[in-house]
């Protein structure tokens, strides 16, 4: 590879925009895609050559041919290739410092690769700007994948960038890279840059760089290398050393091999069964030449830039060199090759790659066993999964293997499936233990793997388990997940005692996993039935101490904090929730599914307690650019403060959220609270139409229905109208006095405040402001819901000024004003404003509501878009509104305007200022 960059500024422009994109704060990724030889490796390098003038931190990886067989390899290779600097930070990190050098694997707690994928998170935070470089991802492990799609998903506002590569003609319909790449395109931060042959003008140039060249020679290289700049250089290569050029790029690399003498191609043999690279003293090993011979093969090997120096080792030039060589081979040579790398290796993985590459079937099961061990520290559960999947395969050719790796080939299975759980395939570890002996601990997993899948098939292995429990453990995990399968069911009577005998047991037994399972399933249980005080004490205890499972004592503390939520205890339950982030953080769990949940509940404990600065900077964390549904319903937690704030972010958000609309969790957040954000800009139609999508799919009783009816009420007495107001209040009624089971349920102090305030809504729609609901509205939301206080003062001030009390009114419009402005929200101030206008109290004037000429913020936005000359349909589309909601908008312009036509309502607001 020469010093010069030929015929590929436009793709390198492209990975520029990236990278500068990242230095500006907004992290991107690239895949760059192309056929073997075609140049993606000097594009890479190209790119980090611009990154560290720029001032990027680099990290390189390379991924290996051996496949799943080595976890997280671009990864430890980048970490341990990586600046000082990095290597400390890095270092600081346990989940990370374990791959680098000398490191020894801590013991697993539980979520072990999220731990790790989110102590690389923190690493790249601390070392930002970098560039991480994975190279020959057609090559890379199950994990690498899924950490590649992690950071895909999580780097937003970091000054991040990462550039993966990949040969496109090694990915087969079944590649296991091709869904990946076809999910990772669809993301909003995601580049695709596929690099295809140079053109001939290009290749020309290019060859021209490599040294001197006639014609003749030129347009033969050209002519044969078709546009790919690695067969070109080997065809001059060949030329400049007097070769023969045959048919087909692995035959002309062969002819360059073949010139080297027999020590020469032996050394070179041997380097091909180690892959891409090897190490000096292993490879001498391997070859079996004494010493000076094979210091000079490996020299005469190097200066015909067959292999280049890499560290203590060497590596190939190009893989294709490196696959022609090892293809060539012989079958016996191959295999004894094979088998002195076993000899000479101390890698489990690598071990087992060359144990049944050489046949050696007892080695091979042996270190497929301790990879997979190896693979469960390191926190590469589809790694262990597979190694221990191939051991089994193995097994029965192999006598007394129980022996030889010291366990069952049914304890061997039972791992197998735990691990292809942790790697997020749970119906694959189902499969595996429904084929296993039902033992007390096999059904125990089954049912706890199909808890989501198959509520009758979780909750019949669960009373196997039961009743096959051969110790007071076995019986109290079987009990514990028992009761967890029952919570949800018909059956959900027989949860609180099954939960408080599999607590009785597992205290007894000593088994703290059990023991926090049966008391948080038992609140959950308690806390349906109102009992909170008990509901309480029993999450307080299984949040005490550690159980030894991270996912565990997160849950615990969720649900902690939650409870405390959803009672209006705000202080406390911040407590608790800043406690379980902490513990996230320190566990590189901040991006976990309990990890996540923590951060949102603490957003919404700061959204209640009126401390939306704070809120506002936990919210711009979630991202705006979304490509999946757990990113999507992250997102919308970010619309409460923007929406009630009128923050000009809210429509790029909404106009992302759009696709995820199909999901009920994502349309109830985000289109709940578009219904509000339509409000506040003059249309209620929309509002409705948001309002009556999002409570189509609601099972009857469902408290989520409580909110949902007051904003689809608020909607109706905008428009003027009662139709579907009774169906409304009907709905929010069974949410308080059913719930989803039939059965009324604890719906906590926000949940009766909304109800309160329906009510109130359906007094207003039908033309009554009733003084003492709204009040009674105000005092349930004053368990310290400061924004939605404000708002029902707001109406409460409104009823009062109906009723004759103005100075009533106005006191309670002066707190509701002092409250909007201290929390900065514009779309209530303007309301307050405005009310305070037509009922002229002091202070209210002609505030931010009104613009000149009268003119609402929303017809100002409609009147600025008209002035560009776009249609209503236009305008409609731009704003998500309704057409008919434009028309309604633009006829107020040309009133308050005093103008007839479009033309004239722009000249007016141009001279008015409007439109600056």
């Amino acid at each position: 590879m020469n010093g010069l960059l030929v015929g590929r500024s436009a793709e390198l422009a492209r990975l520029v925009r990236v990278l500068q994109s990242a230095a500006d704060g907004m992290a991107g990724v690239a895949l760059v895609g192309g056929d073997a030889g075609i140049g993606k490796t000097r594009l890479a390098a190209e790119l980090v050559s611009e990154a560290r003038e720029r001032g990027f931190h680099v990290l390189v990886g390379q991924c290996a041919e051996l496949g799943d067989s080595l976890p997280y390899l671009p990864l430890a290779d980048a970490l341990r290739g990586a600046e000082p600097g990095v290597r400390e930070a890095a270092a600081a990190h346990p989940m990370l410092g374990q791959l680098l050098p000398g490191m020894e694997s801590a013991p697993s707690t539980g979520l072990t690769q999220q731990r790790l994928f989110g102590s690389l998170l923190g690493l790249l935070a601390d070392v930002q700007p970098v560039l991480f470089v994975i190279e020959d991802l057609h090559w890379a492990d199950r994990s690498t994948r899924d950490l590649l799609v992690f950071l895909s998903r999580m780097v937003q506002s970091e000054q991040v960038c990462v550039v993966g590569t990949y040969r496109t003609d090694d990915l087969h319909r079944r590649h296991p890279l091709r869904s990946v790449l076809a999910e990772l395109k669809r993301l909003p931060t995601v580049t695709g840059v596929e690099l295809g042959p140079l053109a001939s003008g290009d290749l020309s140039d290019y060859v021209a760089t490599l040294g001197e060249v006639d014609d003749q020679e030129l347009d033969l290289i050209v002519s044969r290398a078709d546009g790919n700049p690695f067969y070109a250089e080997e065809l001059f290569a060949a030329m400049a050393e007097g070769d023969s050029l045959p048919d087909g790029l692995a035959s002309l690399l062969m002819t360059r091999v073949e010139v080297l003498s027999e020590s020469g191609q032996r050394v070179l043999r041997a380097a091909a069964v180690a892959g891409r690279r090897v190490e000096d003293e292993l490879l001498r090993e391997v070859s079996g030449l004494p010493l000076a011979e094979f210091e000079e093969a490996v020299r005469e090997i190097v200066s015909r830039g067959l292999l280049r120096v890499d560290g203590y080792g060497y590596s190939f030039r190009h893989a294709l060199l490196q696959e022609a060589v090892y293809t060539d081979l012989l079958p016996g040579e191959r295999t004894r090759l094979h088998a002195a790398f076993a000899r000479l290796l101390t890698s489990p993985a690598e071990l087992a790659y060359h144990y049944l590459a050489g046949h050696d079937i007892a080695g091979a099961l042996s270190a497929s066993v301790e990879a997979g061990r190896l693979a469960e520290r390191l926190g590469a559960p589809a790694e262990a999964h597979s190694h221990y999947d191939r051991a089994l395969d193995l097994w029965e050719r192999v006598e007394g293997a129980a022996d030889l790796v010291g366990e069952s080939r049914e304890r061997l299975a039972f791992r197998s499936a735990v691990m292809a759980a942790d790697s997020g395939d749970n119906h694959r570890a189902a499969v595996q233990l429904k084929a296993l002996p039902q033992t007390s601990e096999v059904s125990e997993r089954l049912a706890y793997y199909l808890y989501e899948s198959d509520q009758q098939g979780a909750i019949a292995a669960a009373e196997r388990a039961v009743e096959s429990a051969e110790d007071q453990a076995a019986l109290a995990r079987a009990l514990a997940t028992h009761a967890r399968t029952l919570l949800w069911s018909e059956r959900h009577r027989d949860v609180e005692a099954l939960a408080e005998r599999a607590l009785e047991i597992a205290r007894a037994a000593g088994v703290r996993d059990a023991e926090v399972g049966a008391l948080l399933t038992l609140g959950t249980c308690v806390e349906l039935r109102g009992d909170l005080d008990k509901a309480h004490k029993l999450v307080e205890t299984a949040a005490a101490e550690s159980s030894g499972d991270l996912a565990m004592d997160l849950r615990a503390r969720f649900h902690h904090a939650r409870i405390h939520y959803e009672q209006g205890l705000l202080h406390q339950a911040a407590e608790v929730a800043d406690d379980g982030i902490r513990v996230a953080f320190e566990a590189g769990l901040k991006w976990s599914t309990y990890g996540t949940d923590l951060r949102f509940l603490r957003f919404l404990i700061h959204y209640v307690a009126g401390e939306w600065d704070q809120a506002e900077a936990v919210a711009s964390g979630f991202g705006t650019r979304v490509g999946t549904l757990p990113e999507a319903i992250l997102s919308s937690f970010a619309l409460f403060i923007e929406v009630a704030r009128g923050l000009p972010v809210v429509e790029e958000r909404l106009s992302r959220l759009r696709p995820f609309w199909y999901s009920e969790l994502a349309a109830y957040m985000s289109r709940g609270l578009a219904a509000e954000h339509a409000l506040w800009h003059g249309d209620p139609a929309t509002a409705l139409d948001h309002v009556r999508a999002v409570m189509a799919p609601m099972v009857d009783g469902e408290a989520s229905a409580l909110r949902m009816a007051a904003v689809g009420l608020w909607a109706l007495a905008e428009l003027g109208t009662t139709e579907g107001a009774d169906e409304l209040r009907a709905r929010a009624r069974l949410a308080v006095d059913s719930g989803p089971t039939g059965e009324p349920s604890h719906i906590g102090p926000e949940g009766l405040a909304w109800a309160l305030r329906v009510e109130a809504e359906w007094q207003r729609v039908h033309g009554r402001l009733d003084v003492e609901l709204w009040r009674q509205v105000v005092e349930a939301f004053d368990f310290g819901f400061v924004y939605e206080v404000a708002r029902a003062r707001w109406r409460l001030a409104e009823a009062l000024l109906a009723a004759g009390d103005r100075e009533g009114a106005q006191a309670e419009w002066e707190l509701a004003r002092e409250t909007a402005a201290k929390l900065r929200a514009a779309p209530l101030e303007s309301a307050l404003t405005e009310f305070g206008r037509r009922a002229r109290f002091g202070g209210g004037g002609q505030g931010s509501g009104q613009g000149e000429g009268g003119l609402t913020a929303r017809e100002i936005e409609v009147l600025r878009l008209v002035a560009e000359g776009l249609t209503n349909r236009e305008i409609a589309e731009r704003l998500f509104i309704a057409h008919k909601t434009v028309s309604v908008h633009v006829s107020n312009i040309l009133g308050k305007l005093e103008v007839s036509t479009r033309t004239q309502a722009a000249a007016a607001g141009r001279q008015r200022g409007l439109l600056a």
